[in-house]
């Protein structure tokens, strides 16, 4: 009895999208990571490079590169934010 109540939540969570929505959600998080951690893997390589070309301008570049990496790390928030709130309402 406990195995059919189980397929008809299933069943019924399905026709609702809810478990649908969930993946996404949990697609969608993954996704930002991933996307955020290959931003600032390129900002920093690119930072390197250029203070290996210019080492009299690494001040410069290096604030620069925190602020860039910043600004990437809140947009990966704000959607990990929103892949949350999908999940849970």
């Amino acid at each position: 009895m406990e195995l059919f109540s189980t397929l008809t939540n299933l069943l019924d969570g399905a026709a609702n999208g809810e478990y649908l929505a969930k993946m996404s959600a949990g697609l969608g998080a993954a996704l930002t990571v991933l996307g955020a951690a290959f931003g600032i893997g390129r900002i920093g390589s690119s930072a390197m490079e250029a203070i290996a070309r210019q080492p009299e301008s690494a001040k410069d570049i290096q604030s620069n590169m925190i602020v860039s990496a910043a600004l990437i790390e809140g947009v990966a928030f704000f959607a990990l934010v929103v892949a949350f709130l999908i999940l849970f309402v």
